[in-house]
């Protein structure tokens, strides 16, 4: 059975920094793309960054360019989304994914997900 486990999502100022996990199990392969995604309510599902389980490429929204580090530890089926410098506009549901596929920050695109963590920035 496939699982995606968000966790690491809490309250915190703006410009402080987080780092979320996502904990994977039942994948039978091991190409595939894990993707960080948000949502505000109200609002479309936003990629965020993803990242290449056996190759370790990786692809960021232009919103969190050089504040957002994505990163994968194959060994503990683990992907992290470190995230630095917040602000408020960062506050949302976050929600990693997986897809069989290439990167694409499309959420349609992904077939598996699991089921967020909250994360608050406040100012």
């Amino acid at each position: 059975e496939v699982q995606l486990v968000e966790s690491g999502g809490r309250l915190v100022q703006a410009g402080g920094s987080l780092r979320l996990s996502c904990q994977m199990s039942g994948f039978t392969f091991d190409e595939y793309a894990i993707g960080w995604f948000r949502q505000v309510p109200g609002k479309e599902r936003e990629g965020v960054s993803c990242i290449n389980r056996r190759a370790g490429t990786t692809y960021y929204a232009d919103s969190v360019k050089g504040r957002f580090t994505i990163s994968r530890d194959n060994a503990k089926n683990t992907v992290y989304l470190q995230m630095n410098s917040l602000t408020p506009a960062d506050t949302a549901v976050y929600y990693c994914a997986v897809r069989y596929g290439d990167l694409d920050l499309r959420p349609f695109l992904y077939d598996y997900w699991g089921q967020g963590t909250q994360v608050t920035v406040s100012s």
